[in-house]
């Protein structure tokens, strides 16, 4: 795995099931501790158990509802208190309905917070927001979930300027469509399956095609880079 993140703290929201998982397995196995924050709690806490199996370089499970601003200062305040920092959040879900920092930029809490503050205090963070790369091709169909997509990659912008005098990083994954389920239906298969020919490398796309672009855009190798949209899904989407 990618060298610079042994002994990292590292929080993955929806760590508890499919890619989540696989970010988590990766950052354990580059000598990462590990934060596995999902809102199914029981989920978070077996990969969590899994994660202490693969390494000694410690785990914890937080039981988290990213769309509520005191679960996450709880998230990031269990995790300060095990570990004593955050250097890494890995966001697979960015909620922008909240309204009330549009005054206050520098404010420290929910949604941009989560860990935001203490990376400030910290002089340094890395913080990977994950998009989609439906964003870039427009689908028809789904324009609600397209749009979010596409603010959560406007967001991201925004914050890596907000923050980059503060040692901070922000960047952008936008993944294709995964096969991310443990028992995929016949229905899934031919969903997953369907991109297939729109991909320059054609085959379907799995969470451990993730797990690199996320190390890397984790680690010190990207420290010069924020800002940036990342998209992984074998050449479907090219830019």
């Amino acid at each position: 795995m990618i060298e610079g993140l042994q002994g990292k703290v590292v929080i993955v929201t929806g760590g508890g099931h499919g890619i989540g998982t696989a970010y988590c397995e990766g950052f354990t196995k580059s000598g990462s501790r590990v934060v596995v924050a999902d809102i199914d709690g029981e989920a978070a806490e077996k990969v969590a158990g899994d994660l202490a199996k693969l390494s000694e370089a410690g785990s914890m499970a937080v039981h988290v509802d990213v769309s509520d601003e005191e679960s996450t200062k709880q998230m990031v305040a269990k995790t300060i208190e095990r570990f004593g920092r955050v250097d890494v959040l890995i966001k697979q879900r960015v909620d922008l309905r909240h309204r009330s920092h549009e005054s206050r930029p520098h404010r420290g809490d929910h949604p941009r917070g989560m860990g935001q503050a203490h990376m400030r205090q910290q002089k340094s963070g890395k913080i990977v927001n994950v998009a989609s790369g439906t964003a870039l091709s427009g689908p028809p169909g789904r324009i609600h979930y397209v749009a979010s997509k596409a603010g959560v990659m406007g967001f991201s912008r925004t914050l890596a300027r907000e923050v980059g005098d503060d040692n901070i990083q922000v960047n952008i994954l936008c993944p294709g469509s995964t096969l991310s389920e443990v028992n995929p239906t016949e229905e899934v298969l031919k969903m997953r399956q369907s991109n297939i020919t729109q991909r320059a490398i054609k085959r379907v796309q799995v969470p451990q095609d993730l797990v690199g672009g996320v190390l890397f855009m984790s680690s010190p190798l990207a420290d010069f880079m924020t800002g940036q949209t990342l998209v992984v899904d074998g050449g479907q989407n090219m830019h």
